[in-house]
Parts: structure tokens; C-alpha cells; sequence
């Protein structure tokens, strides 16, 4: 892991918590606008990272970490991974499918808030000169500013908000056990909610909804992300 690296490794760990903690947080605060207070009961609804992290401290703290130092030695360039949660009552979500499917497209709304706020701070700074096209861009690089300015750090900072909240509201939305899509889509479609109800029976189906995901993923974000990139340099 070369300097750059270890220095962007915080940038990179504050910007994954707080996309995390405002993900489950609008979970949290969702379920307990639609009578569901087993998430409030347990601290969630709070942008304070401690209770999310307390529920979740591999997925918060070990992974995140770690998936960093991989993504790094293998060359594959900067990027960190990892997951938190939201309890819920089940029952809860069998009276109330469609308050349980605004729940689960809440986290997913609250990412897309996070990037379009990133876009818009880059885009000012892009149309103001305090920043440039780079002549390449990286998930964390999506602007150019002199080293140790201000802008530098902003820019950087906004340009991995903007990029990790993306894949998080595209992943989280695909319509898969057990990602937020499928909560959404079963709570407007009966039919499907069956089957997602007997596919979680399963052990193994979330692991399979996760992969076959990951597959899709990239033929979803690739587009979109050329949209973003568009409007951001027009």
C-alpha cells in the first residue's frame, strides 16, 4: 500500500460510515414513522455511527478495513466494502407490506441524497476554476486541485461520496433477496412477496440473491454512472 493509500484510507473509512449510518438511520427512522419500533429501540435511529457499529462491528469496522487493504494489494485501485443493518419486526412487515416496502427504499433514498450532494459540491467547484477535469478519473479522484489546498481534500471527499452512495442506492435497489429491492418489490406485489417469503426460507438464497447481484451490478451501474459523469462535466 503506497502513501497516497494510507493517506486516503480515513477519507475513505469517514465516507463509508457516515453512508452507512445515514442508510440504516432512514431505515430506522422509516419503520418507526409506519409503527415499527424495534429499530428505535435499539439505537438506529440516529446518525450517531456507535449504534450501527455496535450491531454490526464486522461489517463496520473489520471488513472495511480490510477489503481496502485488498483492493490495494491486488491493484485494483482504491475502494473500501462492508455493511451495517436495521432490525425489524417481521410481523410488523406482514401487516404492513407497504409501510415495510417505504421502509426498505428509504436507505437507498438517503445514498441517493448523499450523491446528489457530492455532485452538486463538485459541480461548483467545477464551474467556479477551483478544480479541473483530470486528465483520468478514479472513484476517488473525480476532480483535480493542488495538493494540501482545501479543494483538495473537499474534492476528493465528495468524489468517493458521490461514487459509493451511486453503487450503494444501485445495488441496494436491485430486486434481490435479500437486498432493499426485493423488500420494495414485495411490498407492492403480493405474488412476489410469497416468493421471496419461501426463498428466505432457504439459508442459502441470500447468499445466491448476493452473487447472481454482483453479476448484474455492473451492467446497471455502468450506464448510470456515464450519466452522472456527463452531468458533472457537461
Amino acid at each position: 500500500m503506497d502513501r497516497e493509500m494510507l493517506l486516503l484510507l480515513p477519507l475513505w473509512y469517514v465516507v463509508f460510515l457516515l453512508s452507512a449510518t445515514c442508510h440504516e438511520a432512514a431505515h430506522a427512522w422509516v419503520a418507526l414513522l409506519g409503527g415499527d419500533r424495534t429499530a428505535y429501540q435499539g439505537g438506529q435511529v440516529s446518525l450517531n455511527p456507535l449504534p450501527h457499529i455496535r450491531r454490526e462491528p464486522v461489517g463496520t469496522l473489520l471488513v472495511p478495513l480490510l477489503s481496502y487493504w485488498m483492493f490495494a494489494s491486488d491493484g485494483a485501485g482504491r475502494w473500501m466494502m462492508g455493511w451495517a443493518s436495521a432490525p425489524y419486526d417481521p410481523s410488523w412487515e406482514e401487516r404492513h407490506p407497504r409501510r415495510a416496502a417505504l421502509m426498505a427504499l428509504a436507505g437507498p433514498l438517503a445514498n441517493v441524497l448523499l450523491a446528489t450532494i457530492a455532485g452538486v459540491v463538485l459541480g461548483l467547484g467545477l464551474e467556479r476554476g477551483v478544480g479541473a477535469v483530470p486528465p483520468s478519473l478514479e472513484f476517488d479522484h473525480l476532480v483535480l486541485a493542488p495538493a494540501g489546498t482545501v479543494w483538495w481534500g473537499i474534492g476528493r471527499m465528495c468524489s468517493v461520496l458521490l461514487t459509493l452512495n451511486l453503487v450503494l442506492a444501485i445495488l441496494n435497489l436491485l430486486p434481490l433477496p435479500p437486498l432493499d429491492g426485493s423488500s420494495v418489490l414485495a411490498g407492492l406485489a403480493p405474488p412476489f412477496r410469497a416468493l421471496r417469503a419461501r426463498l428466505l426460507a432457504n439459508p442459502l438464497a441470500g447468499l445466491v440473491g448476493l452473487l447472481v447481484a454482483w453479476q448484474v451490478f455492473p451492467f446497471v451501474f455502468a450506464p448510470v454512472y456515464s450519466v452522472v459523469l456527463g452531468w458533472l462535466y457537461p
